[in-house]
């Protein structure tokens, strides 16, 4: 089963604010490649919740992917900071999954520890110019990080 890791600035959605709410919905996405990685997840398929653009980014828990890949609504809503005025109702290139709690890390994973990790030298997140809010995560790369927990 494939494994994955989604970014969320935590001042906008935090897993904590997962934690509390069990379960929400994964909006905004506005890359091609990181919708295309939203559009073939699965249900019940894992992934670690990563806080970034923060003092102290890393890996900060684990959720689930509860539903497939559908039309992200916030692309059709004027107030929403994702609103595509191109997107409609009938041509809306964005996705969203439904995600559900699963575990807060009593301590980040830093991404300085990720770094130093041998194991996840090739995890796309510490590939130079890397950017992606979403993206796989291999078995091997899964196992190294939750021994890092």
């Amino acid at each position: 089963m494939p494994h994955w890791l989604m970014k969320s600035e935590p001042d906008a959605f935090s897993v904590t604010t997962l934690q509390r709410l069990r379960q929400a919905r994964w909006d905004g996405v506005r890359n091609y490649q990181a919708r295309n990685f939203l559009r073939s997840m699965q249900p019940d398929e894992l992934f670690f919740f990563y806080h970034s653009s923060c003092p102290r980014p890393g890996i900060a828990g684990i959720g689930r992917v509860v539903t497939s890949a559908y039309p992200d609504p916030s692309a059709l809503e004027p107030h929403s900071p994702y609103f595509n005025a191109r997107a409609s109702a009938e041509r809306n290139p964005w996705v969203a999954v439904d995600v559900e709690f699963v575990e807060a890390f009593t301590e980040i994973i830093e991404l300085a520890r990720l770094r130093s990790t041998p194991e996840l030298a090739q995890l796309p997140l510490l590939q130079k110019g890397s950017r992606l809010s979403v993206m796989p995560v291999s078995a091997g790369e899964w196992s190294a990080i939750l021994a890092l927990r």
